[in-house]
């Protein structure tokens, strides 16, 4: 029984592999959507960690333009050494010269991506700006010629107006940019190439007969609906690999301190969703159907369960809803485990579920399973 199934999984996922229209939904579009979701949501970065940023400074620009670089540093930038960074900060020529001498400077901030980031990392440069000229006016006002020694002296004295922070319980940080937008949209392509390259093939070989010889054939029927789940799951297992390579490789993704349990929550949910994609084409008479419903269903599940944006934004009543769905339950998991720092633990229920679904879902397929 288990070389039947082996056999037929592989000869269906080389038949599935081969297909045009699988292969650009499975490894070209997610990574278009990576790029331009995560461009939009605030591309690179995380908001518990430092914004890299690239700070040019002409060779005469002073010991004001260091300062202003530790401003930055001090506004949660971390400077990097890559003149061609995608954020950057350029300090003029006479920069230090043009200040003390009260004649305007021009600090330029470019970004070579847009997005909701974008304003708040306009605030942050644009205090670091104002607290370097505020510090440097106060000390001409006090008769003090600016210098590195008196900058640092008067950051020593005491401020007129202090913050006291502490903790009130552990910080939830939305992940943003390509950190949401990643696995949000993994979630979401591989529910729409399961339920549609799944259902659709399956459909087809009804049609064509091929599921009416493999009736005929010393085969159970437990072992052939075995084999096409086998198939569409190993489907859904590439894609997922292959996504979370790219989101590694090319928009610097952190998928947590627990990768094993990131790949784990993801199979689970892509073994459930391969039977949802089988119950669809078994149950579906046209082609139309299954890709009306697969498009459809995705594209829904995926904006209420959070893939298209951190759900940790919307009201509590939309959070608790998206944990109706099990892109909200998939969201949900991956957020526990990459961006707020919870144990494999904490999402054993989110897996337990996945798995329980598909088997309810595979013991209907199986009594269900039509050949004809």
């Amino acid at each position: 029984m288990l070389k039947d199934v082996l056999f037929l999984v592989s000869r269906d996922l080389s038949h599935l592999l081969r297909r045009r229209e699988t292969l650009m939904w499975t490894f070209v579009m997610p990574v278009i959507f990576f790029y331009f979701i995560g461009s939009i949501a605030g591309g690179y970065g995380r908001m518990d960690q430092p914004d890299p940023i690239a700070v040019t400074k002409a060779p005469d620009a002073g010991f004001l333009a260091d300062a202003l670089a530790e401003r930055l540093e001090q506004r949660h930038f971390r400077i990097v050494d890559q003149p061609d960074f995608f954020r950057q900060v350029h300090i003029p020529e006479d920069f230090t010269a043009s200040i003390l001498a009260g004649r305007e400077a021009t600090v330029k901030f470019v970004r070579y991506a847009s997005g909701i980031n974008a304003d708040y990392e306009a605030t942050r440069i644009n205090r670091a700006v104002y607290s370097l000229a505020g510090d440097v006016a106060k000390l001409k006002s006090q008769g003090i010629a600016p210098s590195p020694e008196a900058l640092a002296n008067l950051a020593e004295q005491p401020r007129r107006i202090s913050l006291e922070v502490s903790s009130a319980g552990k910080r939830k940080v939305a992940p943003i940019g390509f950190e949401q937008a990643v696995p949000g949209m993994l979630v979401m392509f591989t529910m729409l190439v399961l339920l549609n390259a799944g259902g659709v093939t399956l459909l087809v070989e009804r049609r064509q007969g091929i599921l009416r010889r493999l009736a005929s054939a010393p085969v159970s029927r437990g072992s052939v609906t075995l084999a096409k789940w086998g198939a569409r799951f190993s489907l859904g297992f590439v894609q997922i690999v292959f996504a979370m390579a790219a989101g590694t490789i090319l928009f610097k993704v952190y998928w947590g301190d627990h990768l094993g349990a990131v790949v784990l929550v993801l199979a689970s949910y892509a073994a459930m969703v391969a039977v949802f994609g089988m119950l669809l084409g078994n149950f579906a008479r046209m082609e139309g159907q299954v890709v009306g419903v697969g498009v459809i269903l995705s594209n829904v599940l995926a904006a209420l369960g959070g893939c298209w944006w951190p759900i940790e934004i919307t009201p509590p009543w939309a959070q608790k809803f998206a944990l109706v769905f099990p892109t909200g339950w998939a969201m949900d998991a991956l957020h526990k485990l990459m961006s707020f720092g919870d144990s494999p633990l904490a999402v054993a229920p989110h897996v337990a579920a996945f798995l329980a679904v598909a088997l309810i879902g595979g013991y209907v397929l199986a009594r269900k399973f039509r050949f004809e």
